[in-house]
C-alpha cells in the first residue's frame, strides 16, 4: 500500500462551529483535538494542521456526574506557597473560555505543531461570532452509546 502525503496547497480549510451547551465537555473535546489535527479526514497528514473550529457559548459546558461540585483547576505560580486553586463554578464567571481550551489544549500533542492546532481553536463564550464569514459547519451532539 502505498502512503500519500497530502500538500498545503491541494488541501481545503475546514471550518467547523461546536455548540459547548449541547455537548458533554470531555466527548466534545476529544472530537474537537481531532479535528485539529486531522485526524477525522481519511487525508490525514502528521506535519499538517486540521480543520480551524468555532466554539461558542463555553459559559454553559455541559459537565456529567459530581464534576459540577468536584472539578477543579490547578497551576503553580512558581513562588513559594504559590499553587492555585479554583473550582469550575469560579472559571465560568472568570474565564469561561478556558475551560474548553485547557480540555482541548490537553488532549493535543505536546510540541510545536501542537501549539499552531491550538492557534486553530476560537472560543467564545457566548452565541456570538465573528467567522460567519468563513461559513462554519455547524458539528450536532452525537447520541450517547449506550441510548436506547
Amino acid at each position: 500500500m502505498k502512503t500519500t502525503h497530502v500538500r498545503a496547497a491541494d488541501r481545503e480549510d475546514r471550518w467547523l462551529l461546536f455548540d459547548a451547551s449541547e455537548h458533554v465537555l470531555g466527548r466534545m473535546a476529544v472530537e474537537i483535538a481531532r479535528a485539529l489535527m486531522g485526524k477525522d479526514r481519511p487525508t490525514y497528514t502528521p506535519s499538517e494542521p486540521g480543520a480551524h473550529v468555532v466554539v461558542v457559548n463555553s459559559a454553559q459546558a455541559r459537565l456529567t456526574g459530581k464534576k459540577n461540585d468536584v472539578k477543579e483547576y490547578v497551576h503553580y505560580t512558581h513562588y513559594h506557597d504559590g499553587r492555585k486553586v479554583v473550582n469550575i463554578d469560579r472559571m465560568r464567571v472568570q474565564r469561561p473560555n478556558d475551560i474548553v481550551t485547557l480540555a482541548v489544549k490537553r488532549m493535543l500533542p505536546k510540541n510545536r505543531l501542537g501549539k499552531l492546532m491550538l492557534k486553530r481553536l476560537k472560543v467564545y463564550p457566548g452565541a456570538e461570532h465573528p467567522h460567519t464569514a468563513q461559513n462554519p459547519q455547524k458539528v450536532s451532539a452525537a447520541a450517547p452509546a449506550n441510548a436506547s
